[in-house]
């Protein structure tokens, strides 16, 4: 998919934090699990990202994802009117410190609405 000018999206130095947490987890458990200090685990984190403001047009909510995603638009309920604030947040996926996804939530007025993952799941 290919980022949609104009949308919201997620500020890239607020990823690579995120990212560089995850790697600095990655690294860490590699180094245990070499060392035998703790079991093997199955690396896998989730790591929060950064929230942004969007706003619900026509039935959904649309925004660009980071790590080559691109663009997507989300499906709200219809009890939720055009126009709405809302807020995405954004949580990266990792195994081993490896990004391999991500997952979005999409909140209005502190209400859950909406929850959806790409690439392996979190």
């Amino acid at each position: 998919m290919e980022a949609k000018a104009g949308l919201p999206e997620f500020d890239a130095k607020v990823i690579d934090q995120a990212l560089e947490a995850a790697q600095r987890h990655g690294q860490s458990l590699r180094a245990e699990t070499i060392s035998h200090e703790t079991p093997l685990a199955d690396g896998q984190l989730k790591v929060s990202a950064q929230c942004i403001s969007v706003t619900v047009t026509n039935g959904q909510v649309c925004l660009n994802l980071p790590l080559g995603i691109g663009s997507v638009c989300l499906p709200v309920p219809s009890w939720i009117p055009n126009g709405t604030a809302a807020q995405a947040c954004l949580d990266i996926c990792t195994k081993w410190g490896i990004p391999c996804g991500v997952e979005v939530t999409v909140s209005v007025a502190g209400q859950q609405i909406i929850q959806k993952g790409f690439g392996c799941s979190c």
